[in-house]
């Protein structure tokens, strides 16, 4: 039988600790609400500190366990679980609707994600090996290194993809033999839900993985027990600051993934129509703009400049704002209220300080959605590089196009923001690409593309875009000592 076989409204809420469904929590409970219709859906149990000690106790008595489990077994493992992934994908389209406001095709991506996530990082349960690191000399020894598994990992995951987050966080830190103690945000009740339950049915011994929303204390709980050797955070660079004070005093390490500000540089020599519906399309078919790496700063030099903008425009003006569940739905509404209030709040105050140029939207949604989550669709010109608009992230359906004269002023103005996390380029010239790559602040550049999260190579930022990787071998490596080894006869 499925494990979701009746629509998810219907479903009740669980705290997921060491395996275990709990229908209430020390924390009390969230409601949570539809982000289109702002009803309530649902009652989220909350965790507080107490359960999350009991979590980690759980993680402590499974993992040696979990650590000498045969690698082919863990593998076995997570393999089920991306074919349950991938086949409960309408349960997990649901819920990304529910939860995110995200339309059918973006939930839908969502799915493929982490599907390919956790296919991959499966693959790397029996291949993680050391090396030998010994020389040809009279010494009579030599040296090798071994991985090993961290331990208990503790995961803070924020609110605008949780499906793709677990998948990114979650599933590397098992396949290296790590103990799992996870938080999503309790906004996103059902996603989590949903994959809990699966890592069950795919073989996931209890203990290994506790999934549970939970209170601020539950966070910091986490995140200063002492069992727990390394955390794992997606968020803002707020709260990542709290979070590295606390792992200061225990010397705990950590990986931040904590958004962008990201520029795409479009060249004469590029497909112009392509270049603007990469623009378009990347910024505004997830999730409404809520996306950490999204290029959503369009850096255009002055001899295609006005085409650019004239082609952006044209291609926003057919966006549609609406149910997600519509399929004529191109962008849902933003989490909540009090993120559409924030993003109208930067946009007015960009208009206040003369700072920017809105050619569309760049307020609340009206008629048949005034009230409700949304956003217009809005498209900045003229704005300040040195205010607010340019310089902190909307996370909303907004694009800025900026003008450029040549390499050397596209540079300064991509790395014009103390973010670091992506860079695109559009052009057909790859010197100019692999010339433009090494001059760009950011931890990844995509050249003629508005792709990113390839689980192939490593994601993560600079600045105060955080540090650490996810993707790739270095993805699996931050869930893992390396312990070198030295025998002599």
């Amino acid at each position: 039988m499925r494990i979701i076989d009746r629509p998810l409204v219907e479903q009740q809420i669980h705290l997921h600790i060491g395996g275990e469904p709990r229908a209430t929590g020390s924390g009390g409970t969230h409601e949570h609400l539809n982000c289109f219709s702002q009803k309530p859906q649902a009652q989220v149990p909350l965790a507080g500190a107490a359960e999350i000690d009991e979590a980690v106790a759980l993680a402590v008595a499974a993992q040696e366990g979990w650590r000498r489990t045969a690698p082919e077994l863990r593998r076995d493992i997570l393999l089920r679980l991306a074919d349950l992934i991938e086949a409960h994908r309408e349960a997990f389209i649901e819920a990304g609707c529910l939860d995110n406001g995200f339309t059918r095709p973006a939930a839908s991506g969502c799915v493929d994600i982490a599907v390919s996530w956790t296919r991959y990082y499966a693959g790397w349960c029996d291949k993680l090996g050391g090396e030998l690191t010994s020389t040809l000399d009279t010494r009579g020894e030599f040296g090798f290194t071994m991985p090993e598994p961290i331990g208990i990992v503790g995961i803070i995951i924020t609110w605008n993809g949780p499906l793709i987050s677990l998948a990114m966080k979650v599933v590397p830190a098992l396949a290296a033999g790590n103990c799992v103690v996870c938080k999503p945000a309790e906004l996103n009740a059902f996603a989590p839900e949903i994959f809990a339950r699966l890592c069950k049915e795919a073989g996931v011994p209890d203990g290994v993985l506790s999934i549970l929303h939970g209170t601020g204390d539950a966070g910091e709980a986490i995140i200063r027990h002492r069992k727990i050797r390394k955390v794992s955070f997606t968020g803002g660079p707020i709260t990542a600051r709290k979070i590295l004070t606390a792992c200061a005093e225990q010397i705990k390490p950590s990986v931040m993934e904590l958004g962008g500000k990201s520029a795409n540089i479009v060249f004469p020599d590029c497909d112009l129509d392509r270049a603007a519906a990469i623009s378009v399309g990347s910024v505004f078919y997830f999730g409404a703009g809520q996306g950490c790496a999204l290029p959503t700063r369009a850096l255009v030099h002055a001899d295609i400049y006005d085409a650019f903008v004239a082609k952006v425009k044209a291609l926003m003006e057919t966006l549609r704002c609406g149910d997600p569940a519509d399929p004529a739905t191109t962008i849902g509404p933003v989490i909540n209220t009090a993120a559409a209030v924030r993003i109208e709040g930067m946009f007015d105050r960009a208009r206040r300080d003369g700072a920017a140029t809105f050619l569309l939207g760049g307020r609340r949604a009206g008629g048949d959605l005034e009230g409700l989550n949304f956003v217009e669709p809005t498209l900045i010109v003229d704005a300040d590089p040195a205010h607010e608009i340019s310089q902190v992230e909307i996370f909303g359906p907004a694009l800025i196009i900026a003008k450029f004269h040549d390499e050397d002023e596209a540079v300064e103005l991509a790395n014009n923001t103390e973010y670091g996390l992506a860079a695109f380029i559009q052009s057909n010239s790859v010197e100019r690409a692999l010339r433009l790559s090494e001059r760009l602040f950011a931890g990844s550049v995509y050249v003629n593309s508005g792709v990113q999260i390839s689980v192939q190579t490593p994601f993560g930022g600079i600045g105060i875009s955080g540090f650490g990787k996810e993707g790739g071998r270095a993805g699996i490596d931050e869930f893992v000592h390396y312990k070198a080894v030295t025998v002599k006869g």
